[in-house]
């Protein structure tokens, strides 16, 4: 379904700033007192650069070529994520720090966690088993590392604040594309019930995490779906038609099905919680079939990487890289644009139920009852 045209419309004026080197430093005051932040390469700021190994990482060129002073953070991307702009929407300069950076610096780590902290990891699942032990945190860790937050905070603030200050948070959570990867290298034909299987123990598991984080004091959870995978450029470099793998795009539709059941489940049950699930998955589609309208004229192959559509390898050093990524959907063979970023973030933060239901984060950020 194509994008409603006033919300299309509402979007232009945007683009021109869309690869700006640095942005305004005019900061409104924050909506919420912190973000704290959990799940995989899509929101992760730089957690994996201080893992071992050379898996899921990003800290190199040429990623983040168009981050302030052309600097890679270990963002999947040329300059912001999406979780960078949801941050800026409700009012900080981008997402908070990585927790595993400050967990070194011992001077900082306890009052920044008062502002935010970002937990997520590349290449992290919502299951524990996704994603190398070495080289990802996973989501039962990134949430172990909040309660340390916690913990740390009880040295500064009472009780009672500390339960405020999560009351009123933002947590962010953008999980499930690479529990959905692993599962399809290891099933590519899965019949109905195998996939109805699979589903239900990814929303098991999801289930019990946000029990988790509700049960540490978060109340406000802004969702992110997952994006329909099947028309990245990876998947497309393995279908000999090019198009998009539909297999990847129906379990990825199945997953945010159930997501939306869950969130409504879990809510009724937890009082206080509020939430809102911000769709990927729409926001990336309608660039898929509004393209021009957007401001896109590529959306199949990758702007940096190598092989067909630019999709066969990542986004390395001397891999080849687009002049105007501006024009391109995908960065690289998984991950969206800068660009991309911000329609994400402008779509799910202030658009309509399309992109972002029962609520959109500014109802759910501005809602402090």
């Amino acid at each position: 379904m194509a994008a409603p045209l006033h919300f299309l419309v509402l979007l232009l004026p945007f683009f021109s700033l869309f690869l700006a080197p640095a942005f305004s430093s005019g900061q409104t005051e924050p909506k919420v007192p912190a973000l704290y932040v959990f799940g995989d390469s899509t929101a992760d700021v730089g957690n994996n650069n201080y893992l071992p190994g050379n898996n899921a990482k990003a800290n190199f060129p040429h990623n983040g070529i168009d981050f302030p002073f052309s600097r890679p953070t270990g963002r999947f991307s040329n300059g912001y994520n999406g979780i960078d702009f949801l941050a800026r929407h409700v009012g900080f300069k981008r997402s908070p720090p990585p927790f595993l950076s400050l967990a070194s610096n011992t001077s900082h780590d306890i009052m920044r966690g008062v502002k935010g902290t970002n937990f997520a990891s590349g290449g992290s699942g919502i299951l524990d088993s996704t994603g190398s032990t070495n080289s990802t945190i996973s989501m039962t860790k990134q949430i172990q590392y909040f309660s340390t937050v916690r913990s740390q905070l009880t040295q500064r603030l009472a009780i009672e604040q500390i339960d405020e200050l999560f009351s009123k948070s933002l947590f962010i959570i953008s999980s499930g594309g690479n529990d959905i990867f692993a599962y399809f290298s290891q099933n590519r034909f899965p019949n109905v019930t195998e996939r109805q299987n699979f589903i239900s123990s990814l929303i098991t598991k999801y289930g019990d995490h946000l029990k988790e984080l509700y049960a540490l004091g978060g109340r406000k959870f802004g969702i992110v779906d997952v994006p329909p995978l099947g028309c990245c450029p990876y998947p497309r470099s393995l279908n000999p038609t090019g198009g998009c793998l539909e297999m990847l795009n129906e379990l990825a539709q199945e997953f945010n099905g159930a997501l939306k059941v869950l969130m409504n489940d879990v809510s009724s049950t937890l009082a206080g919680m509020k939430y809102s699930i911000g769709s990927s998955n729409a926001v990336v589609m309608n660039i898929v079939n509004n393209p021009g309208a957007l401001g896109f004229k590529e959306t199949k192959t990758a702007c940096c990487g190598f092989g067909k559509f630019n999709g066969e390898s990542g986004c390395t050093p001397n891999a080849t890289v687009c002049s105007d990524r501006r024009l391109y959907l995908f960065w690289d063979l998984l991950h969206p644009t800068h660009a991309t970023a911000k329609i994400f973030g402008l779509a799910v933060y202030s658009g309509p139920e399309q992109f972002a239901s029962p609520i959109n984060f500014k109802k759910l950020v501005e809602d402090y009852n």
